[in-house]
């Protein structure tokens, strides 16, 4: 497939399909009128987004295959069942695709049961600063996945920011850093611009300066490769205001603050893995 644009197809529309689409075609892999999407009858406003991209929007799933060379899992977990059902009792439908699935705790054996048994299928853990395209996705290649396969993968997760391959045992606690990640960032964004307004900026600017200062702080860790430990000694003179806002911070349980929350996250990914499971 390398060397064309890609016919890819959504089932489900939601906001993170959307911004995998954008991100493909702002990438040149492919163009709206190369996609398609199943969205459900009443997501009215998924099914005007894909049209406003130019893609096909309907309200089945099985088209969604037959005219896509890449077919994205994109719909809640405990709708997959249903959804790639439709795939498998389907009369006629050539389903040797590469599937990638995005659906949370469900895992490669459950997707290779689920699907008809010449599907060749990938499990992706993105998130949601795909939106922006600055996503930190991961993923898994099924037992009949194909190098290629993993290489168009690849291709496609980097237009939406960094990408990884992984062993599947990894992805519980992936899911709560990089997954649930942002949801403690933004926290932090919001208290740190909170801290600001109190010793007196103005709201808009604490934010502004908030954001910012997380999104450098990041890419220098990520871009220079420098231990952050070693950065943040970078930033701490001696006796000066760093040094007395750390302290503050190691008194109050920062960091292990931060440390529980990936642990009790993962335990919780672990019980939502085992109960779809179970099902």
């Amino acid at each position: 497939m390398s060397g064309k644009l890609l016919k890819i197809g959504f089932i489900g529309g939601g906001k993170m399909a959307q911004a995998m689409a954008k991100g493909f075609i702002s990438a040149g892999l492919s163009k709206g009128e190369s996609m398609i999407a199943s969205c459900h009858p009443s997501d009215l406003a998924s099914h005007a987004a894909f049209k406003d991209l130019g893609a096909e929007s309907i309200f089945e799933n099985v088209p969604v295959v037959q005219k896509s060379d890449v077919v994205i899992i994109s719909v809640k977990p405990q709708v997959v069942p249903t959804a790639l059902g439709d795939i498998k009792k389907a009369q006629g439908v050539n389903a040797n695709k590469l599937f990638l699935s995005i659906a949370m705790g469900i895992t490669i054996k459950q997707l290779e049961q689920f699907l008809p048994g010449e599907s060749r299928v990938v499990r992706v853990m993105p998130n949601t600063p795909a939106l922006v395209r600055s996503g930190a996705s991961v993923f898994v290649c099924g037992q009949k996945a194909t190098e290629d396969d993993a290489s168009i993968t690849k291709k496609l997760l980097e237009s939406i920011g960094t990408c990884e391959q992984v062993t599947e045992n990894l992805l519980d606690p992936i899911t709560a850093l990089s997954g649930s990640g942002p949801a403690y960032i933004y926290i932090m964004i919001e208290a740190l611009a909170d801290g600001g307004v109190k010793m007196g900026l103005p709201r808009d600017l604490a934010y502004r300066l908030a954001s910012q200062t997380v999104l450098g702080a990041g890419q220098m860790v990520r871009d220079t490769k420098i231990h952050p430990g070693v950065l943040k000694d970078d930033v701490t003179s001696p006796a000066g205001s760093t040094a007395a806002g750390l302290h503050f911070l190691e008194q109050k349980g920062f960091r292990s603050a931060l440390i529980g929350a990936i642990e009790t996250a993962t335990k919780r990914c672990r019980e939502v893995s085992q109960a779809d499971a179970t099902k």
